[in-house]
């Protein structure tokens, strides 16, 4: 009886060991990324993420907002230098690029994502940073920024659009993604209000953020882009 009872303890021990042990897995995807909490929790994850991101994320899910973000920066007039904030794997610079904008320098919080943007040869520089917080001096300086899927839940709120303006020329063009779900909701648009008197020439552009080619349960789900530019 008493080697029962040993036995089912062990068991029971093994078992919760397991669970958290899978508790504390992440598995990189879409959900895992808006389920994100800290910077820390995002470098985590991207640097799982990073050798695979545009094969299982890019292509698989047929993500069209970089595309989107640099046709409508392009349009508005957005030149270099230009900051990719959030710059991933440099999906949005291959699209500046096709548009003749440059240079453009990368800023990511995963140095893993930068790795695999470097291999791509579409960037200036490529920084490793946060951009909650303050930028250092030298970083000013930018004509353009942009921005796509960063400015989202799990990612980066609207508290940081202060340090991008601060780091931008008078006149700069700024293309901002944000997820339409969170515009409100995240306090997007409540921070884009506080802002007047400091941009000029907002506008707002509702696009698809995936293609036809997409079939999961985000299929349908769209991105604001916040066009404007700083006075």
């Amino acid at each position: 009886m008493l080697l029962q009872v040993y036995i089912q303890k062990l068991l029971d021990f093994v078992a919760q060991d397991c669970w958290i042990t899978d508790m504390n897995k992440t598995t990189p995807n879409l959900d895992a990324a808006y389920g994100l909490k800290t910077p820390e929790d995002n470098q985590r994850l991207y640097a799982q993420w990073a050798e695979d991101y545009d094969h299982s994320f890019a292509d698989e899910m047929d993500y069209q907002l970089p595309q989107e973000v640099a046709r409508l920066f392009a349009h508005n007039g957005g030149t270099g230098p230009v900051l990719d904030i959030g710059a991933g794997t440099g999906l949005v610079a291959e699209a500046l690029i096709s548009y003749g904008i440059g240079p453009i320098d990368a800023l990511d919080i995963s140095q893993e994502m930068l790795n695999v943007a470097a291999a791509k040869g579409v960037y200036r520089n490529l920084m490793a940073k946060d951009i909650t917080v303050p930028f250092e001096p030298e970083t000013h300086g930018y004509a353009g920024l942009i921005s796509s899927g960063t400015f989202t839940t799990g990612h980066v709120g609207p508290e940081a659009l202060d340090h991008l303006l601060a780091i931008a020329l008078p006149g700069a063009c700024f293309a901002l993604s944000i997820n339409a779900l969170h515009w409100k909701a995240q306090g997007f648009e409540r921070k884009f209000t506080a802002l007047e008197g400091q941009i000029c020439n907002f506008k707002l552009a509702d696009v698809a953020i995936y293609g036809a080619r997409n079939t999961s349960s985000h299929k349908d789900d769209r991105g604001r882009i916040a066009l404007f530019e700083k006075l």
